[in-house]
């Protein structure tokens, strides 16, 4: 069967600190509320996706990595992790504050979580609320002593920096950077196939069953990188109709397309698959073997490997970022 680029049913996480924007996003209906998450491609134990439409709908995504092997996910990028799709995609809302964590890198988590990957990620503000916030790196040199005494005295937040934030803002998460998104940020989640969260302080909040949520101040204390980094924001400057890179790193590269025309990317140097989520905007995204597929606000799109090119046409304006594997 030819491939072609695919869409899942996205997979929504109730959270204690999730809202309501997700579904007004992706324009879905559903009955669940306070939906913090919605694992928008993903191959995570437990949490597969599942192809939402053509010849390959009801497929789970580790299906098609078994059958289609590098002509989905492209050679190098199989004979690295067999059948286990390397990245999770999310959007998150957050209506309240998240806890400040941190995740561990793979060396940490292979030797406390035998099987389990380590977990660097980065954000795309997609869009805020007036006032937002993130929390990303340490503003002040701790020792892993006064870590521990300010979890013991509710004073963490202290020595971290906070960074208004505006639509299009790019945060590059390394394992080991302490972090956590604030109330009012809707962001694109781009990161290693891992759910490996370290939590290091909740607010004293009780979780969604009443009880105060788990901290893992040990193993925190381990994976903590403790060094001060002159600057913790990604600066880049965006370009009409062109590709702008906001991340590359071992794990992934992204790029930020902002189109207002007909717009071609060139695929065929290429050996990975792309994913391709839209922030804003609507069109049609056409591959090298002529299968033509819509695209909105909202949705996520998985292009095989195999793929050598997209002619992407916007329906008046059309943003989204692409991530690949290099």
């Amino acid at each position: 069967m030819t491939m072609y680029p695919l869409k899942f049913e996205p997979i929504l996480k109730t959270k204690v600190w999730g809202g309501e924007k997700i579904a007004k996003f992706k324009n879905i209906t559903t009955d669940l509320h306070g939906i913090g998450e919605s694992w928008e491609i993903s191959a995570y134990t437990g949490d597969d996706s599942v192809v939402s439409e053509g010849p390959l709908a009801g497929k789970t995504l580790t299906e098609l990595v078994s059958e289609y092997k590098g002509k989905l996910v492209g050679e190098h990028v199989y004979a690295e992790n067999g059948n286990e799709f390397p990245l999770l995609i999310k959007f998150i809302d957050a209506r309240d504050d998240l806890s400040i964590q941190v995740h561990p890198d793979d060396k940490m988590a292979a030797a406390h979580h035998p099987g389990m990957r380590g977990k660097t990620e980065m954000w795309y503000v997609v869009d805020t609320d007036p006032g937002a916030q993130l929390l990303v790196g340490l503003k002040n040199d701790i020792t892993p002593e006064e870590y521990e005494r300010r979890i013991a005295d509710n004073t963490i937040t202290d020595v971290l920096v906070r960074h208004d934030v505006k639509k299009g803002d790019v945060f590059f998460l390394p394992a080991g950077r302490i972090h956590a998104i604030c109330s009012g940020c809707f962001i694109s989640e781009i990161q290693q196939t891992s759910d490996l969260t370290y939590r290091i302080y909740d607010y004293n909040r009780p979780g969604l069953d009443g009880k105060p949520r788990e901290l893992h101040t040990e193993l925190a204390k381990e994976a903590i990188d403790y060094k001060v980094y002159p600057s913790y924001k990604t600066e880049y400057t965006p370009k009409k109709n062109a590709c702008t890179t906001l991340v590359d790193c071992k794990y992934f590269t992204t790029d930020l397309y902002e189109l207002d025309s007909a717009f071609e990317l060139d695929l065929k140097d290429v050996d990975s698959f792309l994913v391709v989520m839209c922030t804003s905007g609507s069109g049609s995204i056409t591959d090298s073997e002529g299968n033509k597929v819509s695209v909105r606000k909202g949705e996520t799109l998985l292009v095989p490997a195999c793929c050598k090119g997209l002619s992407v046409v916007p329906s008046g304006e059309l943003t989204f970022i692409t991530s690949k594997v290099r």
